[in-house]
């Protein structure tokens, strides 16, 4: 009786790619429209004008207040955000606006290029017209999860501000109210209508 040889198993023609990180996502992104989620680079539709309003006028009341009070940093207009959930521990949001404070990015610390990884004290987002509410509440939802302990969500179209926090009711501002956040920025007032002039 003769030997058979059973030749071995072809080895794979490509090995699968390396999942890419949030940093390596943010530096090779930098300037682009999109977000990271799931692995996957996602396009993000530009929002157009009534948006580029409402986001320029939350930064500049953040802005205003943080240089008074004096206590960290406002990032605007689309800042890459690391926002770890437990089944995407790399994903990367684009923040309309976020406030970090000192406590969490010492002043005087380098500010990352690319992605911030540092998790935000509050992160603000304006409700585009190409948004669902779906898809704005799954984002505020996933800022929580990652430990962002205030989001404010920004609707031109009701001209109010809703404010979240984990474990608590949502708070709605109507264009007559008063925005405030004690627990995020305390002394923070901003008029709500002003938002949508």
């Amino acid at each position: 009786m003769s030997a058979v040889t059973v030749p071995s198993p072809p080895a794979p023609l490509t090995q699968p790619a390396a999942r890419m990180t949030a940093e390596e996502f943010g530096l090779k992104h930098s300037g682009d429209h999109v977000e990271f989620m799931n692995g996957e680079v996602e396009a993000v539709p530009m929002a157009g004008g009534e948006h580029g309003i409402v986001t320029n006028w939350i930064a500049y009341y953040l802005t205003h207040h943080i240089v008074t009070a004096r206590t960290g940093r406002v990032f605007a207009t689309d800042t890459f955000v690391k926002v770890p959930t437990n089944d995407d521990p790399e994903r990367v949001s684009g923040a309309d606006a976020c406030y970090v404070s000192y406590s969490r990015l010492a002043k005087g610390a380098v500010v990352p290029r690319g992605v911030l990884s540092v998790i935000p004290d509050l992160v603000v987002e304006a409700r585009s017209p190409f948004d669902t509410w779906s898809a704005v509440i799954g984002k505020m939802l996933d800022y929580l999860r990652a430990g962002v302990p205030v989001v404010v969500i920004l609707d031109p179209q009701t001209r109010s501000a809703s404010v979240f926090r984990d474990q608590e009711r949502q708070q709605i501002f109507e264009a007559d109210d008063a925005l405030t956040v004690p627990a995020g920025l305390p002394g923070l007032s901003i008029p709500v209508g002003a938002l949508f002039a």
